[in-house]
């Protein structure tokens, strides 16, 4: 849309007058009030124009009557204006993405679509620079990839440790974050590295993103300013939208590299099973046979029994654990079959990771072509086993994903969700209970803890497989969704999923179950409810010292009807420290879990600043801030109790209650 200074749209207003002697630029008393609006409208004029019309029509003595009109025209106009701009802009911002979505489609340089998407990002939002990071797993920290309208060259190559700065809180909460004074914000952590980098460059106000791809924060898109401004919530959505292109971007090309190694994979091993096989018969049937094992769907033993046929022997595949260590070793480091006895041992590897062995026994006269049959055999079984994982790992994804999708289905389609359902083998008319699992070996090491988490979610997928179930990764822990057998019961069901699992991944594991779901569909948040109730009985277990056992509601008599009931929790909750779990869902403070801590370490500044692994001024100054909040009384051993149970209903029920308005 064109714009006009104020000056020039008042020189352009026509001069010429009608019969009547009115300007046509304040309407005749016999005209619309609309028209010279209707004209403005035509040619584009800027905002200020539209004062015109009536300003001259002051000049002139026109009548209140007409100069009222004039205004409801000018204010009609001008709204008329503003849709045309917002749709304009809609128009600008749906072309904008559409055009990305069109260079994702046809992605051939990451770089490019990357650069692509900062840059419309910058020029839709109208800001100073724009710019995109990822986190690097390797070295554990974060690096600018992509940017825009860049001139600090110590900005363009910041690193940022994770959790620090604007971009740490936003990889931290996979939740959009921004600020219009950046110095000024202390809601994220300052370091002197990534201050200078800001500083160099000059930036104020900062917008940011979470690029995610599942449940993990890849990255972060900024837009910045040098100046102060406040970021609308559609830029902040339009921001978003380029984030997910952008995340969609990178899976596509980690997707098309890892098609690539596997492809490059396949092609090395057809290699070497084709290897002298023109020359040396034996070679070339073994080769024949492994490929029709292949192409057929056969399995690990099946490669065994065909190169047992062909070496005139007897061929096992055992796991890495029940093998030689010694031999396995060495087979693995050599890259070739080492001869162990009366025995050949043939490594199955992938990588660094031993996967099981070949043994040929009782054949101790290996010739050089038999020992390279029995190496090839063993690539071929650890590409099945690879495979197998492979198909293992996206049913469970596949599983997951419908379970996500059930949980939150209020925005889904029913329709398809049965459809994927079906294809799944899982019943969803069937009766089934839906339970919330996490483990209670907990560990200060963050890696370990999320290799923990991920052999809790492997087991939880396995264990819904074969019972015709999903499963899925949420809150810290997993969820599963499974079918009751008749005469079973969810108290039965839960005990038995904490023992399996806790049995696969040799840690104790909590199980709290809801009550038996019928009609997973008949309702769009049947599954988001009992998925809730599992939760609190979760957390009931844990608070009553029954960690690593299994149970539902329906075990704990009043406290479960409590806990299943419609009461007012939500309501006393709200009321005793809804202002505080507000002011931290508001600002991305800590408030509520330094009360807890408090109150957990008898009121002792010196012990909850322990606890937190904070200074005790910074526990001061929270527990100032709570003060404010709730009031100087609130130390008071009524109010303490008070506060005390409201910690503990809104810990049990998962709720976020509305602060109390009185």
């Amino acid at each position: 849309m064109s714009r006009e200074h104020p000056q020039s749209a008042e020189r352009s207003a026509p001069a010429a007058t009608t019969k009547g002697g009115a300007r046509p630029g304040a309407g005749s008393a016999s005209g619309g009030a609309e028209a010279p609006f209707l004209e403005l409208l035509a040619r584009g004029a800027a905002a200020e124009a539209y004062e015109q019309p009536v300003l001259l029509a002051r000049a002139e003595g026109m009548s209140a009557e007409r100069i009222t009109e004039l205004e409801r025209a000018k204010l009609l106009a001008l709204r008329v204006r503003s849709e045309l701009e917002g749709r304009r802009r809609r128009e600008a911002e749906l072309s904008a993405l559409f055009e990305t979505a069109h260079d994702l489609a046809g992605l051939r340089d990451l770089d490019a679509v990357l650069q692509a998407i900062v840059q419309r990002a910058r020029s839709l939002l109208g800001t100073d620079v724009a710019y995109l990071s990822l986190n690097d797993p390797a070295r554990g920290d974060t690096y600018m990839r992509v940017t825009e309208g860049s001139v600090a060259a110590r900005f363009q190559q910041l690193r940022l440790g994770m959790g620090e700065g604007l971009g740490g809180l936003v990889a931290q909460t996979a939740r959009p974050y921004v600020t219009d004074d950046y110095f000024r914000d202390d809601r994220f952590q300052h370091t002197h590295s990534i201050d200078t980098g800001v500083r160099d460059e000059g930036l104020v106000a900062i917008l940011g993103v979470p690029l995610t791809l599942g449940h993990h924060v890849i990255g972060v898109l900024f837009a910045a300013d040098r100046r102060a401004r406040v970021f609308e919530r559609e830029q902040i959505a339009l921001l978003g939208s380029f984030a997910a292109l952008a995340a969609a971007a990178l899976d596509t090309a980690n997707l098309l590299a890892e098609t690539r190694s596997a492809l490059a994979g396949l092609e090395r091993a057809n290699e070497i099973i084709q290897d002298r096989s023109a020359v040396i018969e034996r070679a070339s049937d073994v080769h024949d046979r492994l490929a029709e094992l292949v192409l057929r769907g056969g399995g690990v033993h099946d490669v065994a029994a065909a190169v047992a046929e062909v070496l005139d022997g007897t061929v096992e595949f055992t796991e890495a654990a029940a093998a030689p260590a010694h031999a396995l070793e060495s087979s693995r480091a050599e890259g070739h079959a080492v001869r162990h006895g009366e025995d050949w041992i043939a490594a199955v590897a992938a990588g660094g990771e031993l996967l099981g062995a070949l043994v040929l026994r009782g054949h101790p006269g290996l010739d050089p072509v038999d020992q390279r049959t029995l190496e090839r055999a063993a690539m071929v079984t650890s590409l099945l086993l690879l495979a197998r994982r492979s198909a293992a790992e996206a049913e469970q994804r596949v599983r997951g994903e419908l379970l996500d999708d059930l949980l939150d289905a209020r925005d889904r389609d029913l329709r398809l969700l049965r459809e994927r359902a079906v294809r799944l083998h899982a019943d969803l008319d069937a009766t089934h209970a839906v339970l919330a699992a996490r483990l209670e070996g907990g560990t200060a090491d963050a890696d370990q803890e999320a290799d923990a988490r991920r052999r809790l979610w492997a087991a939880a997928s396995h264990l819904a497989a074969t019972g015709r179930g999903l499963a899925a990764a949420r809150d810290g822990g997993t969820v599963l969704l499974l079918p009751l057998t008749p005469g079973d019961t969810a108290t039965g069901l839960a005990r038995r999923t904490a023992r399996h699992l806790a049995a696969a991944v040799h840690e104790p594991v909590t199980v709290g179950a809801s009550a038996p779901v019928e009609q997973l569909t008949a309702r769009p948040d049947t599954v988001a409810r009992a998925y809730a109730e599992a939760r609190r009985c979760l957390d009931t277990l844990r608070l009553l010292g029954r960690s690593g056992d299994g149970s539902a509601a329906e075990d704990f008599g009043f406290l479960g009807l409590l806990l299943a009931g419609e009461r007012d929790v939500a309501g006393f909750v709200g009321r005793t420290i809804g202002q505080v779990v507000a002011y931290d869902e508001r600002r991305g403070t800590e408030l509520l879990h330094t009360l807890d801590a408090y109150f957990a370490c008898g009121m002792s500044p010196a012990r909850t600043k322990d606890a937190l692994h904070v200074h005790v001024n910074t526990v001061a100054q929270r527990l100032e801030r709570v003060g404010r909040l709730l009031g100087d009384d609130w130390q008071s051993p009524a109010r303490a109790l008070e506060i005390q149970l409201a910690l503990r209903l809104h810990r049990l029920s998962g709720l976020a209650p509305a602060p109390d308005r009185t």
